[in-house]
């Protein structure tokens, strides 16, 4: 399992302050399915907010450890009902496929020639001021 220093952990937690949980175990608890889009989760985005509906706090703690040990994550912060998770992308996978759509995109014949000088891509000249058009 992944562990954490101080300094990465309180970087992480910074990145995940101002998400929204993505998942939400209900009163079924933890069942494959949820752990699926955990998984589905991570992978995605690499850090995860998770809201627990259940007022034992004992019973989500041992839930973190439920979802940490299977899934190869590690939990950032524990507070309230809300669980933050960690877990590397892999190096050879990809951020996601609208990235790689950008990249090729970026790299196609059309996008490196210049606009030509009518079309809407086309830079216009120096901004005139209203003093220029007065005189």
């Amino acid at each position: 399992m992944l562990t954490l220093n101080p300094a990465q952990r309180r970087a992480l937690k910074a990145r995940a302050h101002h998400l929204q949980p993505v998942v939400l175990v209900g009163d079924a608890g933890l069942t494959p399915t949820v752990l699926r889009e955990i998984d589905i989760n991570l992978k995605s985005h690499e850090l995860i907010k998770i809201r627990v509906f259940g007022d034992d706090r004992a019973a989500r703690a041992a839930m973190i450890e439920a979802i940490c040990t299977p899934l190869n994550a590690v939990a950032v912060q524990h507070i309230g009902k809300i669980l933050v998770l960690f877990r590397p992308r892999p190096a050879e996978e990809p951020a996601s496929k609208s990235l790689q759509r950008r990249e090729l995109g970026s790299a196609t014949k059309k996008s490196l020639r210049p606009p030509k000088p009518g079309s809407r891509t086309a830079k216009p000249g120096p901004r005139r001021t209203k003093r220029s058009f007065q005189g």
